[in-house]
């Protein structure tokens, strides 16, 4: 997975009355924890742009005082008007600890179903999965080729190599639904039919690549 390098200053003094110094002064309160000591620290707000507002996901490199901590954003707080950063915790990482984090999900191919003239609705565009740092996936690619109109792709169904989801099987990651185009082609009854016949979940599944 990719990492990312945010340049820190440990803080002396966590209390309310620096807090808004730093955010005045642009900087982001931050803490990082997981490790043998919590460590308080601030780092400039733009250090974030290409952890934050970035669809991919990545690993952090904090460098604080010479010391370099390997960590992951746990949580992140926005101001509710302004979307500055309010505070961020980091949970550090260890070759051997399992770790919980956001990933993105790719769909390649083209689905049955919307060549059909039916409508993708994609219900995660991130999954939670848990792995040691090593085996964390950049991102989770699913190939929908084989969806039909009413066909769901669910969480059960994606290959997991060296990680494990966080969510439930039977959770949808994405569906093909019927839409206009495809009711007035005719293909709503096509689909009916074969959803009548007993098409079980599981062949409505397909597998990431």
């Amino acid at each position: 997975m990719k990492s990312i390098t945010i340049q820190g200053t440990k803080r002396e003094s966590v209390g309310k009355k620096s807090t808004k110094a730093l955010r005045d002064a642009e900087l982001v309160p931050c803490v990082v924890y997981g490790g043998a000591e919590t460590l308080n620290f601030s780092a400039e707000e733009k250090s974030f742009k290409g952890l934050v507002y970035t669809p991919e996901a990545h690993t952090v490199s904090i460098e604080v005082d010479g010391k370099t901590i390997p960590a992951v954003l746990q949580d992140i707080q926005f101001h509710p008007l302004t979307d500055k950063i309010l505070h961020a915790d980091f949970y550090q990482l260890s070759d051997d600890k399992p770790v919980v984090m956001e990933v993105p999900v790719r769909l390649t191919g083209r689905a049955k179903g919307v060549v059909a003239g039916g409508a993708m609705r994609q219900t995660y565009r991130k999954l939670k999965v848990k792995a040691i740092p090593a085996n964390l996936p950049d991102e989770i690619v699913v190939d929908v080729t084989p969806l039909k109109i009413g066909s769901k792709l669910y969480v059960g169904a994606i290959k997991a190599e060296g990680f494990s989801f966080m969510h439930p099987d039977n959770a949808v990651v994405v569906a093909v639904k019927m839409s206009r185009t495809a009711a007035k082609g005719g293909a709503a009854d096509d689909e009916e039919e074969e959803t009548a016949e007993g098409e079980a979940p599981a062949a409505e599944e397909t597998s990431a690549e």
